[in-house]
């Protein structure tokens, strides 16, 4: 699988990030530590290193936490976002004022490290279906006010984004037909409503349900829960007539037989909510 080929980051979107997490970490009087150790105009030369396998995202984090202590650090990527990284591999280096790289250091590291976890477990999953012709898609279970920076390290493992938010898109859950009434006359209003850019979405949880959405034209079908069985059978039912989202009870050992069914789109849950950090260390050079 080659590496991810993705469009970095705005530093707009995530220089406020940034700066929230540095105000948390700083406290009410900096970097203590760094000002009674560190001469005030020392220099220090780092370099970012991976521990283990991984894929690369959020390097902009780091670069900009250093930033935004000392303007004037040089910084220097050597192993890219949605590149794969061995353990050992130097991520970046960067040389500036010591007391500012010391204080940014976890700042950059967290973010940094949180975002090659999500990488890399997405990563895991894309392999797992390479061949079937499903394409591995994230969920709106991201860390609140992370979310842009966690969706775009899904990318970064070759991942697809599902939507990003409410507004975008329509997606009509359980919850939504038991205040409706019904699936078919959920997709019915969720139609009427919509715009002509506005695709529609609908969750069902079994074959009665699937062929009472599909007689309303929903853009997308998500398959909540079904057995492998059900899931074929729906793939045959739809006929192409709707893109297809299997979701639920994906994991790395069931990923690849959910693929193979047929179904379009395979929604996980667990890329952010539940990756492990990729363990990454900022070492002195």
């Amino acid at each position: 699988m080659a590496a991810a080929d993705v469009t970095p980051l705005d530093d707009l979107l995530v220089r406020p990030i940034v700066d929230l997490a540095l105000a948390e970490d700083l406290g009410r009087a900096g970097d203590i530590t760094g000002q009674a150790c560190v001469d005030a105009d020392a220099r220090l030369s780092v370099a970012w290193v991976t521990r283990r396998d991984g894929r690369v995202s959020g390097l902009s984090c780091a670069r900009l936490s250093l930033a935004a202590l000392d303007p004037t650090a040089r910084f220097e990527v050597v192993t890219p976002d949605g590149a794969d990284a061995a353990p050992g591999a130097v991520l970046a280096r960067a040389e500036g004022n010591a007391r500012a790289v010391l204080a940014a250091e976890r700042t950059g590291l967290n973010l940094l490290g949180r975002l090659s976890g999500i990488a890399t477990l997405t990563r895991a999953y894309v392999r797992l279906v390479e061949g079937t012709g499903a394409t591995i898609v994230d969920t709106r279970k991201t860390t609140p006010g992370l979310r842009a920076l966690e969706k775009y390290a899904v990318r970064c493992g070759g991942g697809v984004n599902h939507r990003f938010g409410l507004d975008d898109a329509i997606l009509i859950k359980d919850n939504h037909v038991a205040a409706c009434g019904g699936v078919g006359e959920a997709v019915r209003r969720a139609r009427t409503h919509a715009g002509h850019l506005v695709k529609v979405e609908v969750e069902v949880d079994g074959l009665d349900q699937l062929e009472a959405a599909l007689v309303h034209g929903p853009d997308v079908v998500m398959l909540d829960n079904f057995s492998l069985d059900d899931l074929r059978a729906a793939v045959s039912l739809a006929k192409g007539r709707a893109v297809l989202e299997a979701s639920g009870g994906v994991n790395l050992t069931t990923v690849r037989a959910i693929a193979e069914t047929g179904v379009d789109v395979i929604s996980v849950g667990a890329l952010t909510h539940s990756a492990p950090v990729l363990d990454i260390g900022l070492d002195a050079i």
